[in-house]
């Protein structure tokens, strides 16, 4: 089997995975986890979203955490190279964009920005309030505009493996989508299972065709819901078809935006949210760095900072979350003397055996 020698990571904890959360982070938290996260060596971060904080409250500070994180002097002490950094803020609508825009050019922006389509246009409908048609002519001028003020454009395609409204998808479908992203200026392609509803063999099925039709690892991104516990299982579908970047969050948290907060119910992702909003998360980011560490790939992340950071998130968010590694550690590479039941040298001495022999002689 061959895999990239070298992937990226992109930790979106502090969007994709806050706005699953029933209760309001505080701006301090999400400061603290952002500038721990870049410390780690993470270098791609998603870091709030820009709509209408109406329907998604855990984000009616995002102008000012990424002011703070902007000006953070646990950053500059640390000679961190913001050209090495990319932030990104979700935008699905044009007034996002439009927000994002002005706060490029007070010089406190994000670098790259999110849109978003689902191949089900009822799912598209449902998070849009647009018709496709409709969307590809706003996002086409949201391009246009932002490009002009130095911001990327990631394009996200949803819906590839199945739709939670509309039942099975048509994977080719995404495939189009992909390509009009790209016609229409985009900088690079999500590629999210949103909802966890592929399966390995067509998580690789669906990337080898992608890397047929589009043979440039480099604009293409997997994002994997672990909903039904086939997350890592997908990644390394994905990293045998070609893929190299891909998305994660602390704790594996994060799903759709949760319909209520602190103590009053919101808009959020309305009728088709789960039932059990524990249920949904995203690929834990310590279980896909500590996977790929132990199949050699590199990530230039450092593993054990972001185990130390997982045990402290659990204490923010204020429970047990899905992440493996947190719970059972290292695999471990030396031995453990306190493990050892007395007494075997001495018996195989007694039996006449040498310290290496394991068959009779």
């Amino acid at each position: 089997m061959k895999y990239p020698k070298q992937v990226k990571i992109g930790d979106i904890t502090i969007r994709d995975g806050l706005q699953h959360e029933e209760k309001f982070i505080s701006t301090d938290a999400k400061l603290y986890y952002t500038e721990q996260l870049i410390l780690a060596g993470v270098k791609r971060i998603e870091l709030t979203n820009l709509g209408n904080p109406h329907n998604m409250p855990q984000f009616r500070d995002a102008e000012e955490l990424l002011q703070r994180v902007r000006n953070s002097k646990s950053l500059s002490r640390a000679g961190v190279n913001w050209n090495d950094i990319e932030l990104t803020t979700v935008t699905i609508r044009e007034s996002a964009v439009d927000r994002a825009i002005e706060l490029k050019k007070r010089g406190c922006g994000p670098d790259r920005i999110l849109m978003m389509v689902s191949t089900d246009e009822q799912h598209h409908y449902a998070n849009s309030g647009l018709t496709l048609p409709e969307y590809w002519k706003e996002a086409e001028r949201c391009i246009r505009k932002a490009t002009d003020v130095g911001l990327k454009v990631n394009g996200t395609v949803s819906t590839i493996w199945g739709s939670p409204i509309s039942g099975p998808t048509d994977m080719k479908d995404a495939i189009a989508f992909t390509k009009h992203w790209l016609d229409i200026g985009a900088t690079d392609i999500e590629h999210a299972d949103h909802d966890g509803s592929s399966s390995p063999d067509q998580a690789y099925r669906y990337f080898a065709m992608l890397l047929d039709a589009i043979p440039n690892p480099d604009v293409h991104l997997a994002h994997f819901h672990t909903t039904r516990g086939w997350g890592l299982a997908n990644v390394l579908a994905a990293l045998q078809a070609g893929i190299c970047i891909f998305e994660s969050t602390l704790g594996g948290l994060g799903g759709q935006p949760a319909n209520f907060m602190d103590d009053c119910p919101i808009p959020g992702t309305g009728g088709y949210y789960y039932k059990d909003p524990n249920s949904v998360g995203l690929v834990s980011t310590e279980d896909m760095l500590l996977m790929m560490e132990e199949m050699g790939i590199e990530t230039g992340i450092d593993v054990d900072k972001i185990l130390k950071l997982g045990v402290l998130f659990e204490r923010t968010i204020g429970r047990r979350l899905r992440s493996a590694a947190i719970l059972h550690g290292r695999i471990p590479k030396e031995p453990n003397d306190s493990y050892k039941r007395k007494g075997l040298k001495e018996r195989k001495e007694r039996l006449g055996e040498k310290s290496d022999q394991v068959f009779p002689e």
